[in-house]
């Protein structure tokens, strides 16, 4: 029997898709050279992916994985660089960071990230959102917002206080601190961890087991529970804004600096 076509998904250029199973669509971030950093165009493309798929007839499930050694750097440089520099990128990337993170929650189909190596950023907003969450134990998991010298708005407010419980994402966020793959099940942060030579098995093993299920049962329970995360809109909105408001600051050219010279960020104290 022919696969079915992946002609809906020909446009993206730095996503990359297939069907590994009957009913599992797997989209794969595809900038390996750059740890899968999420330029302005992996951007846009990670906020028009989700109403596609949720009219993908023949995708059931959805898997998301990294190409290469880690799931996604965050965002690159030059992106992060231009909403410093142009009130315009700001609130363009402020509607694309919103657009991306309800796009994922009201996606139809349920959704599994396969977390290997690091996963920061714009690219964790994807892999912590997915309603199943599988990491390897070499994975490292960091918002990396506030070492930049923005506050955390992608995706953490909305939903880390709901995994992991207010003290421990508070720790986590405002530190910036990295969370490897066996603790970040301990704390409720993914959902399983395992070997990193199971990794890929297990989370095929779980997409299949998604996609053979009932698929209203399944959506439907997805659509209630993620009911939580709607309802906690504003507080993502609000954060949001506010890394915005950080990238018209001078904390954020210090942040870019000092990870571009491998050292502490000397950040204003006044």
């Amino acid at each position: 029997m022919n696969s079915p076509s992946l002609s809906p998904y020909k446009e993206f250029e730095t996503l990359e898709f297939d069907r590994p199973l009957d009913g599992v669509l797997r989209i794969t971030l595809n900038r390996p050279d750059t740890l899968n950093s999420v330029s302005a165009d992996m951007h846009r493309e990670l906020v028009r992916i989700w109403p596609i798929v949720s009219e993908d007839n023949n995708c059931r499930v959805v898997l998301v994985r990294g190409a290469g050694k880690a799931f996604s750097a965050g965002g690159d440089f030059s992106l992060v660089e231009g909403s410093a520099a142009s009130f315009d990128a700001r609130a363009r990337i402020f509607q694309e960071a919103r657009d991306l993170v309800y796009n994922l929650i009201n996606c139809r189909k349920p959704t599994v990230s396969c977390i290997r190596g690091p996963a920061v950023g714009a690219g964790l907003a994807v892999a912590l959102l997915c309603d199943i969450s599988i990491a390897s134990k070499s994975s490292k998991i960091i918002d990396g917002h506030t070492r930049l010298g923005v506050a955390a708005g992608d995706h953490a407010a909305i939903i880390w206080p709901l995994l992991c419980g207010m003290a421990k994402a508070k720790y986590y966020l405002m530190l910036c601190e990295t969370v490897k793959g066996e603790e970040a099940e301990r704390i409720g942060l993914v959902s399983l961890c395992v070997e990193d030579a199971k990794l890929e098995e297990k989370s095929l093993e779980v997409a299949l087991k998604l996609a053979d299920g009932s698929a209203t049962a399944v959506q439907w329970t997805k659509y209630t529970l993620n009911s939580w995360l709607r309802m906690a809109g504003p507080i993502f909105d609000s954060s949001a804004a506010l890394e915005m408001l950080g990238f018209s600051g001078p904390d954020v050219l210090e942040g870019v600096a000092s990870l571009r010279e491998k050292r502490d960020p000397k950040f204003n104290q006044s």
